[in-house]
Parts: C-alpha cells; structure tokens; sequence
C-alpha cells in the first residue's frame, strides 16, 4: 500500500500558474498526504483537497515553526520597502539588489518552518516535497527544518550575493538532507556551477490530470467571449514578464489581414499595448484580467483553436503553458527559444514552431491557423513532453526520496 505525502507549497495562496493544481492531483493520487500552505491557500484549493481526503495546515506547528514564520514574513515587509525604496534613483547596483537577498532569506526561513511543521505533524510519509522552492540557501532550509526533503527548483530568479553565498556556505553540509528537482536539463545545467555538490534529479513539474477539455466546455467556451464557431480564436495567457516577448506577438498582429480574436488573461500585461491591438482591423480582443481561478482558465482555453506561446531565445524552464495545452488538449504556436523542447515537438501536426524573436515567422504561423485550424493533440501528447500521471509523479517522488529516509534513519 503506498503511504502519503508531505506536500508543502508556498504559493498555494496565489490564484494562477500551476502551484494549487499540482497540490491537489497528488494529494488525490495519495489519500492522506499532508499538504501545508504557510501563506494560506486559494478557495477553490481547499475545497479540492478536502475531498481527496487530505489533511490541510495553513499554521505553524510548534513555537520554533512559529518563530521562524514570523521572522521571514518580517523579512519579506523589509525587502518590499527597498524594493519600492531603491526602485528609482541614483543607488548603485549592489544597493538595488540589497533587498532581493533579504527575499532569499524570507524564503528560506518560511521554507524551514513548514518542514518543521511537517517534522510535527507527519512522520513516515513516503516523501517531503516542496513543491515551489527557492533557488538558494537550500541546506538551510533542511538543517533550520530539521527535515530532509526533496525541493523543485523552478529557475533561477534572483543569484546570491556575498551574505546569502556565506549564508549558503556555512550550511553545505545541510545539502546532503536535500535532493533538488529540476524541471528541465537546461535549468540543471543553470544550477550545476553554483550548487556543484546538490544531489539532484530532471523532472517535468506539471503534472497530467486527465481533464481533458470536453465538447461541451468547447461550447461554454465559445459561448462565453461571444466568438462564432466559424471564427479563429487564439489564446495569450499569463502575465507579460520579461522572458516573454510580447513585442514580437505586437509585431506580428499588426501583420495580419485576415479576423482573428485574441483572447489575454493574466497578470501583469499592458493596457497600453492591449489598446492598441483593440484598434487593429479586423482583430477582436476578449481581456480576463488575471490572475484567474482554474475554471476561467479552463475556459479561455475552451474558447481558442490554439494558444500562443513566445519567450524569448535560450529560455530554457518548464512552460506550464505549452503543458497546459498538452494536457487539455489545445494546439499550440510555439516559439523555438528551447532547443528541447522544439525537438519533442517536432512533427507533431498540432503543433506550429516559429523562430523566437521573428515576427513575420509568428504572423505565418498565426495565418496558417486561421485559415485550418489543427486538430486538437490527442491523449499521449503530456507524455510526449515528459509530463507523468498523478499517481506516477507521486511513485516518482517517493522514489527520489528513499536515499535520504535512509540516510535519516
């Protein structure tokens, strides 16, 4: 019989991405997984978690998770303020970027709270997950949580600095107690020069529910931004941040004769931008201001022959877009910034590639879907792109973490 999980997710309180979606499809995949969201959690998350019978703590569990709690929540109000007071000005670099360290650190404590609060509470899972880890001080997380755990490391955001490198230095031997789990190679290979001693694994985060798109939800979908079954749709989803290139997306639109309805939701994007597409002839913008719950975004998929997906050469982590329209079953037009990822797309009629950066390349691409729209992927397209089952990333977790049960022990 396979046990449960310790799931702990520090974005479970943000609407968007793939952080609630994730948590619940293994807590369903394992009955009785612990999952602890030390922000608090979304809605509609705590009800899905609820009825896969886990076990959901929003609290710190004893006075010393307490403690550390609080300090990173006061650390994090720290590096808000300089981040607003350094944003303008004549500071220096080393200055400005004074106050992303004080983030590492916030992270790293909240981090270390929530797996002293699973030490507490759960003993003898099959294994102790952080589901949306920071990039840094990774041993000490475990030697301030006194948990051995394994840690997805999404991407590189921000790189240490002095004080955090000391920080990292003088907990190493913490490493041991932790196995990273990257998303892609080109992340593991990010990491491999700083974190050379890391145990590590590669391994897809996103994983496939099942819940395809259905015929009625294409329908509602449709139905709901009032576009025509005749009529292209298109889907632009998540915020405008800077590996994604929406100025060649703008270029391209501003290329196209033909109608084409656009439909952006996310957070941020540009009003600006947004209005001088709602300008161009013959394009027809649907705006869902995000970020959004999982159901509005199962709609805007529903309601498009295709999602565009454009980042920017070399971007090389995990798209929870690309596996999103994988796993519900919606063609894609894809730049080629990721070299793997074009090679595992190759062929694939449901998938259109065009150069990153190459705004004619992108309006070709948008033109051949307007006028043929392509068939949906079919059911073995998440695997494809090394996306697992539920109950296979739950077996593939438990694995990763038997070394270090047994170490433990």
């Amino acid at each position: 019989m396979k046990g449960p999980l310790v799931l702990i997710e520090p974005y479970a309180n943000r609407l968007g991405g793939h952080h609630q979606r994730t948590l619940t499809a293994l807590a369903q995949a394992r009955s009785g997984s612990l999952a602890i969201a030390p922000h608090g959690i979304a809605p509609e998350a705590v009800r899905d978690l609820r009825e896969a019978g886990a076990r959901l703590v929003t609290a710190p569990a004893g006075r010393l998770a307490a403690l550390l709690l609080a300090i990173s929540r006061l650390a994090a109000g720290l590096s808000a303020a300089g981040q607003h007071a350094f944003r303008s000005g004549p500071w220096p670099r080393c200055v400005r970027r004074l106050p992303h360290q004080v983030t590492l650190i916030a992270r790293c404590l909240a981090e270390a709270s929530a797996l002293r609060t699973a030490r507490q509470l759960q003993t003898g899972a099959d294994a102790v997950v952080i589901l949306t880890a920071s990039e840094a001080l990774h041993g000490a997380a475990a030697l301030l949580g006194r948990q051995p755990h394994l840690r997805f490391v999404h991407e590189a955001v921000t790189t240490e600095d002095t004080v955090v490198r000391l920080l990292g230095r003088l907990a190493r031997r913490g490493e041991q107690r932790v196995i990273a789990v990257y998303p892609t190679q080109a992340v593991s290979d990010q990491f491999a020069a700083a974190f050379a001693d890391l145990p590590s694994v590669v391994g897809a985060f996103a994983v496939d529910d099942g819940r395809r798109l259905s015929a009625a939800e294409r329908d509602g979908g449709r139905a709901t931004f009032d576009i025509p079954a005749a009529e292209t749709a298109v889907c632009l989803v998540g915020g405008w941040w800077p590996y994604k290139d929406i100025t060649v997306v703008d270029a391209a639109l501003a290329r196209l004769k033909k109608p084409l309805h656009l439909v952006v939701t996310g957070s941020p994007l540009d009003e600006s931008v947004l209005e001088r597409w709602r300008s161009l002839p013959g394009l027809r913008v649907h705006t869902v201001p995000g970020p959004v719950s999982d159901a509005v975004l199962r709609l805007v998929y529903a309601a498009s022959d295709a999602a565009l997906v454009t980042r920017r050469p070399r971007t090389g982590k995990e798209s929870g877009l690309v596996m999103d329209a994988a796993r519900l079953g919606v063609p894609l037009i894809v730049s080629d910034h990721d070299t793997a990822l074009t090679s595992r797309l190759h062929g694939q009629p449901w998938a259109l590639t065009f150069a990153a950066g190459d705004a004619d390349a992108l309006a070709d691409a948008l033109r051949t879907v307007i006028r043929q729209p392509p068939e949906p992927p079919g059911p073995q397209a998440p695997g494809l792109l090394g996306m697992r089952t539920a109950a296979e990333q739950a077996d593939f977790l438990t694995r990763t973490f038997a070394p270090l049960r047994t170490k433990e022990s």
